[in-house]
């Protein structure tokens, strides 16, 4: 029987900052698109015909979308690490050990845990809906989650044909952030737009490096991620454009009259340690640190700039 600490491992704690992060931003731009967090202390921006701008009511659509956010992500490993580990790919690993590859749980309570994961998602998406009344995000939701199966699911993964960044930053980058801003205020302003890309671009980083490291492992199981089909060097340089483009997105709320998201560029003290790892062409377990350092990375780079958009 699995342990604790296996399941844990199963989850893959290290990326849930990427599921935490665009949530934050998303917020953040919903804060500062209705005036600030200290117009809606003081009730500048919550008159009597406007209830759904009460500080309460916000944070609790926050939080609603960190569920669905996190039960999405988590269920996504869960069904990463079933669908590899039947089919071999994960017999050889560089990484840590996989619940279904290693032997440590049966495949079938790892298919079962990455459906209650989802089952969460969508319980807490559903509440999400009833509150704002934004019913377009149903379909959204069901496919957020076939995504997150296919992913390396089914006959035919998308995940084996290098389009693992792409769903990285469509539902990981631009729906979460963009969705979370949406179903608080029923508005998408530029400073959102401008950090579901940032996010999204992170999140496409912190695969990125995780497939460079796989590369070897990845060839020989037949899999064919973006980082398989750039090549080893290619791959490294794709990795630092991910981590370098989200700053100078930045311009974009600091030109829309939000100078405090200056803030956000604090968070490249971070970046610089995995950016010298992956670039000195470290190979094997050396590039593990940078995995869960870029993604610190990026939950810093969200948190600040949430904070700035939001004063």
């Amino acid at each position: 029987m699995a342990t604790i600490a296996q399941w844990a491992e199963g989850a893959r704690l290290r990326t849930l900052p990427l599921a935490i992060a665009p949530v934050l931003i998303g917020t953040g731009a919903a804060f500062g698109a209705i005036g600030g967090f200290s117009s809606l202390i003081i009730g500048s921006v919550d008159p009597a015909d406007r209830p759904e701008l009460g500080i309460g009511t916000l944070l609790f659509r926050a939080l609603l979308a960190v569920i669905v956010s996190l039960g999405l992500q988590i269920g996504s490993n869960f069904a990463n690490d079933y669908s590899d580990g039947i089919r071999g790919t994960d017999d050889v690993r560089v990484g840590p050990q996989r619940l279904t590859a290693s032997g440590a749980v049966p495949p079938g309570a790892v298919k079962r845990a990455a459906f209650i994961s989802f089952g969460v998602a969508a319980l807490a998406g559903i509440v999400l809906v009833l509150v704002s009344q934004s019913w377009w995000f149903v379909p959204v939701g069901i496919l957020a989650v076939l995504a997150a199966w296919f992913y390396t699911g089914g006959g035919h993964p998308y995940g084996y044909y290098a389009l693992g960044e792409v769903f990285v930053f469509i539902f990981f980058g631009l729906v979460a952030t963009l969705g979370t801003t949406y179903v608080m205020i029923q508005q998408l302003p530029p400073a959102a737009w401008a950090g579901a890309v940032a996010i999204g671009l992170f999140s496409c980083a912190v695969l990125m490096v995780n497939n460079l490291r796989d590369i070897p492992t990845d060839s020989e199981a037949g899999k064919t991620t973006l980082a398989v089909l750039l090549g080893d060097q290619r791959a490294r340089a794709a990795y630092t454009l991910l981590v370098a483009v989200p700053y100078l997105l930045l311009l974009v709320p600091i030109l829309s009259g939000h100078p405090a998201a200056v803030l956000a560029a604090l968070s490249l003290v971070l970046a610089i340690g995995p950016l010298q790892t992956v670039l000195s062409g470290s190979q094997g377990t050396a590039l593990i640190p940078p995995i869960k350092n870029t993604g610190l990375t990026a939950l810093t780079y969200s948190a600040l700039l949430a904070l700035g958009l939001a004063l």
